[in-house]
Parts: structure tokens; C-alpha cells; sequence
């Protein structure tokens, strides 16, 4: 078992490193002087000079990647153009009402999607099943946004259940904050809700078709106690992984969802610094992201053998 963990942990440095580069060069590819952008064409050059000195535009690149990775080990990110505001505050606020957002969202899918899929599985070709299929390939075929507007016209425009616009913080006022993460929770989790489904049925038809569930059945156990005690352990591992993908990707690219529902998140900012040419947030944004998303496959990987007995027997 910790040799497992110690293999996935430095498997996870080479990749953080490479996302590290990834995020400078892609940065640098930008057409244009990342100066001239941000302050505007009315700029002075004197103005532009100080602004390359600090940023380090006017060194090599070499130096500047130095600079940058030096600074990243020492939790600097930069100073936000727009604001004024250090970067890394200014970031983790943020993923903090996102991940609020998504970790419920796929809580919530995974409860309801991995009992849903094995009962397709073991109802396989009949109806249940059929009915399951088709909600999960319907769920999958909308799109998130159209979802977040379906969602936002009924129950806020024509019910008047839930707020509109705005965001109110769990924090400040929790039920009113609570109102507020309603519907861009059940967007995610009926967006999401198909495709774990999907995978569960896919995962637990693959198990019902060994011998020792066979061997169980023929032993005269209760078909409960079969896919309870038997075929989930087994069936589960491909969904823990897909979970941890979802995750993953939902906090990346949350950035829709929080635009249908003003949610001031993660996704929300990177967008907001891109139209704003916000350098250092951009570089920010995608690193905390990329690192977010290696760790969140490290704790997945970190716990599967407690749920693939392979795995654990490994």
C-alpha cells in the first residue's frame, strides 16, 4: 500500500512540472506586447519600460521561467492589472465558491448515478433499464448552459422559488447563500448524472459476466447480497476514476455554468481576466487549475485500493 502511494506521488511531480512550462509557453504565445495590451494604446514609453522591468518582460526567457518558478515555490503568483489585488488570495477565494459548487454537484450525481447504473445493469434489457438508458443519453445531450437556462427560467422567472441574479456568500448570510448555489448545483448534477450512469452500467455488466458471480448465485446468496457484496467493489473502481475526471474537468471549466447564474467562481474570473488582458490572473488561473486537477487524480488514485480489490491484493 505505500508503495502505491509513493509510485502516484512522484508519477504527480514530472506532470506538474510539465503543466508548469506548458502555462509559461502558452502565456508567451500570445500575439502582441503583453505591455502595450494592458496599458493601452495611449501609453507613454517610459510607462511601458517600468511595466516590462516588472514584469521581467525585458529579460530572456530562460530568466523570466527562473523568476516565475522561483516565485511559484515561494506562493507568489503576481499582482492582478485590474485590480491591484496578489494573485494566489484573489484565485483561492474564488475556487472556494467553486468547488463548493462542483463538489456537491458530483456528490450528489455519484449517490444517485452508481445505484442507478447497477440496477440497469442487473434489469439489462428490460424496462428499467431502457428507461434508465435513455434519461442518462438525454441528460448527456443537453448542453450544460441550455440546461442552466431551462433551470433559471422555471423555477426563477416562472415559480419565483430561487433568486435570479446575484450571488449572495454562505458565509454572510447561509440560507440566502444556500438559494443562491441551488441551481447551478442541479445543473451539474443532472449534466453529470448520464455519464456516471453510464459508466456504472457499462462497469457492472462487465462484472456480472465473471464466474465467482455465478459461483455466488449458484451458492443460493439473495441477487442483493450479489451485487451489494460481490459485483459493487468490483464495478465501482472505472466509475472512482470517471469521478475523479468529472471533478476535475468541472472545476476547469466551470466557467459557463457561472455565467448563466452570475456565480463569481473560478471559472468566472479566468474569463473576466482574459477579455481584461490580465496576465498574471490568467497564468494563475491555469496553473491553480492544472495543479487542482493532478491532485484531484492523486487522491483518486490514492484511494483505490480501497476500492478495486486488485488493487489492494497488488
Amino acid at each position: 500500500m505505500l508503495r502505491f502511494c509513493l509510485a502516484r506521488i512522484v508519477m504527480a511531480i514530472p506532470t506538474l512540472v510539465i503543466v508548469a512550462v506548458a502555462v509559461f509557453v502558452l502565456i508567451r504565445l500570445i500575439p502582441g506586447d503583453a505591455a502595450q495590451l494592458m496599458l493601452g494604446d495611449l501609453a507613454t514609453p517610459a510607462a511601458l519600460a517600468d511595466l516590462r522591468a516588472s514584469l521581467g518582460l525585458d529579460r530572456s526567457l530562460f530568466v523570466q521561467f527562473g523568476i516565475w518558478v522561483g516565485n511559484l515555490l515561494s506562493g507568489d503568483l503576481g499582482i492582478s492589472i485590474s485590480t491591484g489585488q496578489p494573485v494566489l488570495p484573489l484565485v483561492w477565494d474564488r475556487f472556494l465558491i467553486s468547488a463548493r459548487i462542483v463538489v456537491a454537484a458530483v456528490f450528489f450525481a455519484s449517490v444517485v448515478a452508481v445505484p442507478a447504473g447497477m440496477i440497469a445493469a442487473w434489469r439489462q434489457n428490460r424496462t428499467p433499464d431502457l428507461v434508465l438508458v435513455s434519461a442518462a443519453t438525454l441528460l448527456v445531450s443537453i448542453p450544460s448552459f441550455w440546461l442552466g437556462l431551462l433551470l433559471l427560467i422555471f423555477f426563477g422567472v416562472k415559480l419565483e422559488w430561487l433568486p435570479v441574479v446575484g450571488y449572495v456568500d454562505i458565509g454572510t448570510d447561509w440560507r440566502s447563500g444556500l438559494l443562491y448555489l441551488v441551481m447551478p448545483i442541479l445543473t451539474l448534477f443532472l449534466h453529470e448524472i448520464g455519464v456516471l450512469m453510464r459508466m456504472s452500467r457499462a462497469s457492472t455488466l462487465e462484472v456480472l459476466r465473471l464466474d465467482y458471480i455465478t459461483h455466488a448465485r449458484a451458492k443460493g446468496l439473495r441477487e442483493s447480497s450479489v451485487m451489494i457484496h460481490h459485483a459493487f467493489r468490483n464495478a465501482f473502481g472505472p466509475t472512482w476514476t470517471l469521478i475523479g475526471l468529472v471533478m476535475g474537468n468541472l472545476l476547469g471549466g466551470i466557467a459557463v455554468v457561472e455565467t448563466v447564474f452570475t456565480i463569481p467562481g473560478l471559472g468566472r474570473l479566468l474569463v473576466d481576466a482574459i477579455f481584461s488582458r490580465d496576465y498574471p490572473v490568467i497564468q494563475g488561473c491555469l496553473l491553480f487549475v492544472a495543479v487542482v486537477y493532478v491532485a484531484v487524480n492523486l487522491v483518486i488514485d490514492l484511494c483505490y485500493p480501497f476500492f478495486d480489490p486488485k488493487v489492494a491484493a497488488e
